[in-house]
């Protein structure tokens, strides 16, 4: 039986990537700090669900604590590390900067160090959609240069990329970074705009819509982002032995067995769009607070997801009329409503 060690395990997306690989005969371990950073009964909740299984097994302890994080490490000796944890969120990287610091840039060199010292066979590592920055050209390529970050969030994923791809060249490595683009559906983070609109639409109270409603976004769903995971698990890059081994389409490395890759739904959505489908499946109108585009943001997002179809053969499919009515009715049960 494989073992899967997974950060960030009671986490949004790390809930789902573990719930998927327990129920494909994995043995996963889960590391998460639970942090206040929202309600942790929620991720108490996902955990509980997941520890429902015999073959996962829970440790709660901080990134930034190495001693914690080895030990489980060592102990455990996974197969391969998907690294999920991180202080999550654009808008509050301008509050509180420190803890992308902490949390974004030393807890992820102490995942790489325990993934050097096990020599796993594989590294995977959360970026972010975030990271294009100021791109402008669409869709979003992993070839694009990434040089003009927006925000300290998106500087600390772009450090990470930089940081995998060292210890990818000087230790042989496999390490694969997959950007997210705008992940939603069941068991999501409540800071997210998906849950904000649900909580505003079903309390008759006004939602904040920025940049006056002209927002485009690749809305993921999110058992279509952990699919693609998944199978880019059994996908390690393989350094080449020289330029011309690389494909046009691939974003492998030259010099390391290191790959980036998109995982979007491969489509721009108006946001108004998205919202329209909350209101279907809720039954009822937004009250819409048209406001201008906030700090650090960006009017767009749009991921070319080709490499992800080239590397394994699979496309996220869900739509978002789709995705949000499942997405609506696991919040009406769990928010009894």
């Amino acid at each position: 039986m494989r073992t899967i060690l997974i950060t960030g395990s009671a986490g949004f997306i790390g809930y789902h990537l573990a719930q998927l690989l327990l129920d494909e005969g994995f043995r996963v371990v889960g590391y998460d700090g639970l942090t206040d950073y929202y309600d942790v009964r929620l991720k108490e909740r996902r955990h509980q669900l997941l520890m429902q299984n015999q073959h996962f097994s829970a440790h709660t302890a901080m990134l930034e604590d190495f001693e914690a994080l080895h030990d489980v490490a060592m102990a455990k000796k996974p197969d391969a590390i998907v690294h999920l944890a991180a202080q999550a969120g654009v808008r509050y990287s301008l509050e509180n900067p420190r803890a992308y610091l902490e949390s974004n840039l030393v807890g992820t060199f102490n995942v790489m160090e325990c993934a050097r010292e096990l020599g796993v066979d594989h590294l995977l590592m959360a970026s972010t959609s975030s990271v294009y920055g100021a791109n402008e050209d669409m869709p979003f390529s992993e070839q694009d240069k990434c040089d003009t970050p927006l925000t300290f969030y998106a500087a600390t994923k772009k450090a990470n990329e930089a940081m995998g791809h060292s210890y990818a060249h000087l230790w042989n490595l496999p390490t694969t970074m997959f950007r997210f683009f705008t992940v939603y559906g069941p068991w999501g983070r409540p800071d997210m705009a998906p849950i904000k609109f649900a909580k505003g639409i079903f309390e008759g109270v006004p939602i904040d819509i920025y940049n006056n409603g002209e927002m485009y976004r690749d809305f993921t769903y999110v058992t279509d982002l952990v699919r693609g995971i998944r199978l880019l698990i059994d996908t390690p890059p393989v350094r080449p032995e020289s330029k011309d081994d690389i494909a046009d389409w691939d974003s492998l490395s030259p010099a390391a067995p290191y790959r980036i890759v998109n995982i979007g739904n491969n489509d721009k959505v108006r946001l108004m769009d998205f919202v329209e489908a909350l209101e279907a499946h809720c039954g009822r109108e937004a009250i819409k607070n048209f406001m201008p585009m906030q700090k650090g943001d960006v009017p767009a997002t749009w991921a070319d997801a080709a490499l992800l179809g080239e590397l394994t053969g699979y496309a996220p499919q869900t739509s978002v009329y789709d995705g949000t009515r499942k997405f609506i009715a696991w919040y009406r049960d769990y928010y009894e409503v």
